[in-house]
């Protein structure tokens, strides 16, 4: 008996460590793969919320789903190229001029006149520069050696475009023949039925996230370019919707945005900095803890309180793509536990009415004896 308990024993550590680990190395390829994987899921995202435009277009236009999606991607790159055009040429006029001006700005300023000289004067930059010298050329030298990382950084955020690109089409042409596949695995029947609803009530839920974001990102664009408006920045249009295109990336998004904002405003005048500074340390408060709750509560189905709760302890445990992933993760656990709990709380039910001694546990109030 005893050396078959010790084989027992033995089999349950055995068991125990090879799952442990296992579950090391998944972490660990994990880790190592984490640039791929938030790739992937950056696909997942867009696929989920260009899929009901593709189908329209599918449904009205073309029948071939891979003409559809070409159609929605050129579309769709069209519509980024334009954006491109709209913020990058009043961008680079900007630096044109401003490298025209830049050698007078330069002699002003080491002469102490002029609208920078005087600010530098006025806050002892000048002479901090002047007594601290040394110092700046080694930052120089640094930020130089620095450069060939920039460029390679530069180099993936390229490829991690391209990759995320080329991925979402082909879930977008794929996603139906990936669902028939999946559905015949599940077996048909109330399983399908099931797989298929949960599939589809997580799409609701990440299109709503997508589209709660980009209306978020319009209000705060819009506020943005009235604040600018009524404090005379020039080229309000293009700094409010360079504010609109970094509030889409969470949490971090509306303090780009006022950095953006704020340097415009305090390149026209020190009081337009700071009342757009101002501005946007009232709204960044109002759009995290008011704004985001309410129409992401709307978006994908949750309390305001589920939303903040969920974006605040997912940023914390894992940064921006946790905070990305939050509200649509809250959702999709919503609808998990929808579809699973009731059931396992029905089937206790069951078991006890089958015996005729527990049958009155399921007798509805209303019901005689």
């Amino acid at each position: 008996m005893s050396t078959a308990e010790d084989r027992l024993t033995a089999r349950r550590a055995l068991i125990v460590i090879g799952l442990v680990l296992t579950t090391l190395v998944v972490l660990a390829l994990v880790w190592q793969t984490r640039l791929v994987l938030s790739w992937l899921v950056a696909a997942v995202f867009l696929a989920v919320a260009l899929n009901p435009l593709v189908n329209r277009v599918q449904q009205r236009l073309v029948r071939r789903r891979a003409v559809a999606a070409l159609l929605v991607f050129v579309a769709a790159l069209m519509a980024v190229a334009a954006l491109g055009v709209v913020l990058v040429v009043p961008l680079l006029n900007e630096l044109a001029r401003f490298a025209q001006q830049a050698p007078d700005l330069l002699r002003e300023a080491r002469a102490g006149r002029g609208p920078v000289g005087e600010l530098l004067e006025r806050f002892h930059v000048r002479r901090y520069a002047e007594a601290h010298a040394d110092e700046f050329r080694r930052f120089g030298g640094q930020v130089g050696r620095s450069t060939l990382g920039l460029a390679r950084g530069a180099v993936q955020a390229v490829a991690g475009v391209l990759t995320v690109a080329v991925l979402t089409y082909l879930m977008v042409v794929q996603g139906p023949q990936i669902t028939a596949r999946t559905l015949d695995l599940a077996g048909g029947g109330a399983r399908a039925e099931r797989l298929r609803r949960i599939g589809k009530e997580s799409a609701r839920t990440i299109t709503g996230y997508v589209s709660g974001n980009l209306f978020i990102s319009l209000i705060c664009g819009l506020l943005t370019f009235l604040v600018l408006v009524l404090t005379g920045v020039p080229y309000a249009a293009v700094v409010a919707l360079l504010v609109a295109v970094a509030d889409l990336i969470p949490m971090v998004g509306a303090t780009l945005g006022a950095i953006v904002a704020g340097g415009a405003g305090f390149l026209h005048s020190p009081t337009a900095g700071v009342i757009v500074l101002v501005f946007f340390v009232l709204y960044q408060q109002f759009e995290n803890h008011v704004l985001q709750p309410t129409i992401m509560s709307h978006a994908v189905q949750l309390n305001p309180l589920t939303v903040l709760v969920s974006v605040l302890a997912a940023a914390q445990l894992g940064g921006l793509v946790g905070a990305l992933l939050a509200i649509p993760a809250a959702g999709i656990a919503k609808i998990l536990l929808q579809e699973f709990v009731p059931a396992a709380r029905a089937a206790p039910d069951r078991r006890r009415g089958s015996d005729g001694t527990e049958q009155g546990c399921s007798v509805s109030p209303g019901d005689p004896g």
